[in-house]
């Protein structure tokens, strides 16, 4: 079955395109004007990914994106013409998928379209990770230590996943980036170093875990069992 992308677009001749080229490229597409319909397709229809404007009526991308985070995991490729530095941060702290700045190439769009499936995919094949006493639902975004789950945000969950997908591997910060996040946050890797910490100190609040993310100093981090 095909890929259902939702685009939520509330410029028509815009939107008319989009539907029109994702069509030609083999994905199913519903599409919204506006941020309640949107939210509604996506109880009704539970799409693959979705690619979504931020300027939008009645609700903004933003509360879009923070309401779908809410929910689960659906994939998000935010289409905007607001190329500020500080909104691709906001975007990749909120759990978008990737960031993409209008004017745009259609084929840009189709091809960061299939590499966030393709991530996304890899991921939610499994029903469970297990590294320790640590327990990973991909699809409900859910990371349980000792029966208590951890309150991560977007970002903690999806490097702490890949970590766990990958254990005893060293990621150096600019593969997490692109691992996680594909490459619209190139420059940004220190701020990996934020999110680990962040995810670290939850971890050691659980005061149940019997798995740590271990420094290897001048290359990365890893996520490794503890004996």
């Amino acid at each position: 079955m095909e890929p259902v992308i939702l685009v939520v677009e509330d410029e028509q001749i815009l939107r008319d395109m989009l539907v029109q080229h994702l069509g030609q490229e083999g994905f199913a597409v519903a599409q919204a004007v506006d941020g309640q319909e949107a939210l509604q397709i996506v109880e009704d229809i539970c799409p693959d990914l979705i690619v979504l404007d931020l300027m939008l009526p009645k609700l903004s991308g933003w509360e879009v994106l923070k309401s779908i985070r809410q929910q689960g995991g659906v994939p998000v490729i935010i289409l905007t013409a607001r190329a500020d530095e500080v909104d691709k941060l906001l975007g990749l702290e909120l759990g978008a998928d990737d960031y993409l700045t209008k004017p745009f190439s259609p084929r840009e769009l189709t091809a960061r379209i299939k590499a966030v499936l393709r991530r996304t995919h890899i991921s939610s094949a499994v029903a469970s990770i297990n590294i320790g006493n640590l327990t990973i639902h991909p699809t409900r975004m859910e990371a349980v230590v000792g029966g208590h789950e951890l309150p991560l945000t977007s970002t903690e969950f999806k490097i702490l996943l890949l970590l766990a997908e990958n254990p005893g591997q060293v990621f150096s910060r600019l593969h997490i980036l692109e691992r996680v996040f594909g490459d619209m946050y190139e420059g940004y890797e220190r701020t990996i170093d934020t999110h680990i910490s962040n995810l670290r100190h939850k971890i050691d609040s659980s005061g149940a875990s019997n798995f740590t993310i271990k420094t290897v100093y001048g290359i990365g981090y890893k996520l490794v069992a503890e004996e």
